[in-house]
């Protein structure tokens, strides 16, 4: 009588519930794996352009800062 009430849910777990488990959990892997989306490299473009233009300006402040104070290096070192 014990293992009716097991058989029952076994049979149905194996039958529908596992195969969409491993279905819907290979699919979201595979999704991840991918890479960038199209959104996330267009982002990560302009990220990489804000970067740029920042490291120009962080340049240019530094070598105003060693014309006009030739010490202030050492003093944030």
């Amino acid at each position: 009588m014990m293992s009716l009430f097991l058989t029952g849910p076994l049979i149905v777990f194996l039958i529908f519930v596992a195969p969409l488990w491993l279905f819907l959990h290979y699919r979201s892997k595979r999704k991840s794996e991918a890479g960038l989306s199209e959104n996330d490299n267009e982002r990560l473009q302009q990220l990489s352009v804000k970067a740029e233009s920042m490291q120009t300006r962080i340049d240019t402040l530094e070598r105003i800062l060693d014309s006009e104070t030739p010490n202030w290096r050492r003093r944030y070192e």
